[in-house]
């Protein structure tokens, strides 16, 4: 298990302007991602250093976004102001977290402004919607060539600032917290620190810390 990506709310002030005042701070601007026609949601996508990417995601006018998880979550975290939503975990065992988690991983995709599509299955949104300290977990259908992290850049995502309780994450994602390998690559996968804090009221994700060509940089 590794991460995967870091998934950002667009604010009211919608998809493109969030992503440009994103792609501002970090000196690099975001690739149009496509839209999510099972979720009713679209995204950009930073490709990042070692495979990571950091996504801008928001909600379409679309009945899927009432009624799918993970567009209801997108809404409620862009009706809050936008911001950080989740950290997502890429697994090369579904099944596991299948039995894990006692439920089945439904099957996701992108459509892409070229027409292929991109498809993953996805578990935990249910529960990143109860407690958003908590990750949710991906597998990849699509081969490595079409990740969105592939073409990498030469930005680094340094560490993740996350409110809540380190023991409850652990307890949640099994034994598999420690596993490094990157099961697309079989390589170690990258070193990102994770940082807790209890100083925000509500658990999540509250800050992303980038290393850029210009520097640190703390969104």
């Amino acid at each position: 298990m590794r991460l995967d990506h870091i998934s950002y709310a667009a604010g009211p002030d919608g998809l493109d302007k969030t992503a440009k005042r994103l792609g501002d701070l970090l000196g690099m601007p975001f690739q149009d991602g496509g839209i999510h026609p099972r979720f009713g949601t679209e995204n950009k996508i930073l490709p990042l250093r070692g495979g990571l990417y950091l996504e801008v995601v928001a909600a379409l006018e679309h009945p899927a976004s009432d009624k799918a998880p993970f567009g209801q979550a997108v809404k409620a975290r862009t009706a809050l102001g936008g911001g950080w939503m989740a950290w997502v975990l890429a697994t090369g065992n579904m099944q596991k977290q299948e039995e894990r988690l006692g439920r089945k991983a439904v099957d996701a995709s992108r459509k892409l402004p070229d027409g292929s599509l991109l498809e993953w299955k996805q578990i935990g949104i249910n529960d990143l919607i109860a407690d958003p300290q908590l990750p949710y977990f991906l597998h990849w259908v699509s081969p490595f060539e079409m990740h969105p992290g592939n073409a990498g850049s030469d930005i680094t995502l340094e560490a993740l600032e996350i409110s809540g309780d380190p023991q409850r994450v652990r307890d949640f994602m099994g034994d598999e917290l420690d596993e490094r390998i990157d099961y697309y690559t079989g390589q170690p996968a990258e070193d990102v620190k994770i940082q807790w804090t209890a100083e925000h009221g509500t658990p999540g994700l509250v800050a992303a810390q980038f290393r850029t060509p210009d520097g640190l940089v703390r969104i």
